[in-house]
């Protein structure tokens, strides 16, 4: 099997595997929550990661239309995967609000191992899909987002304005926010039951 073949079918495996495996790190927070008591003030310190990680997904799900169009706008005039991106926030807020050295590198490696081979191949689709894909790619960044927006291709830049409830409501983003809001309060009730148990 060529090198070629054998990253195309990881990439297939990683797109199956991802939404799985953050089921699996969710447990293993909840774990490393029995064994180690959270401290208050990296709790508040991870709240501005977290907070901003939802809200560029939240942002980013009512604008995109998968599929079906190349999105340049809002978010994706600054970053092409905003959704990735806040997913990369919340992991780092919550690492910091566990303080623990051993999950943060479980995160590093599963984004590495899991989403690089996953945006690879949405890019690899998106170029054969959209003829207009390489022009967006010389003017937006994969990931790390430029300050101002891009132009789109008819000279209207991606500014806010036409984020979509509907579609962020299809793409059942809020359960973002629900998950992000479950594991602070996971984090709120070891912080109380440790200090009773200590």
């Amino acid at each position: 099997m060529s090198e070629m073949d054998w990253m195309t079918r990881w990439q297939r495996v990683a797109r199956r595997i991802r939404v799985p495996l953050g089921f699996v790190a969710a447990a293993l927070y909840l774990v490393s929550l029995y064994r180690q008591r959270p401290e208050l003030k990296w709790m508040v310190a991870s709240v501005p990661f977290v907070a901003a990680g939802v809200l560029m997904r939240s942002y980013a799900a009512g604008y995109v239309k998968k599929n079906r169009e190349l999105t340049r706008t809002g978010p994706y005039a600054h970053t092409r995967n905003p959704l990735y991106l806040g997913s990369i926030l919340i992991a780092m807020g919550f690492a910091l609000a566990l303080e623990n050295v051993w999950f943060s590198l479980v995160l590093v490696v599963f984004f590495v191992v899991i989403y690089v081979p996953v945006i690879a191949s949405e890019e690899r689709f998106l170029r054969a899909t959209f003829a207009g894909f390489e022009d967006y790619c010389r003017q937006v960044p994969r990931l790390i987002p430029r300050v101002t927006a891009a132009e789109a291709p008819d000279g209207a830049t991606g500014e806010p304005g036409r984020f979509s409830m509907e579609l962020y409501r299809r793409h059942r983003e809020y359960n973002s926010a629900i998950g992000a809001l479950l594991l602070y309060g996971s984090l709120g009730l070891a912080y109380f039951l440790h200090g009773i148990w200590q």
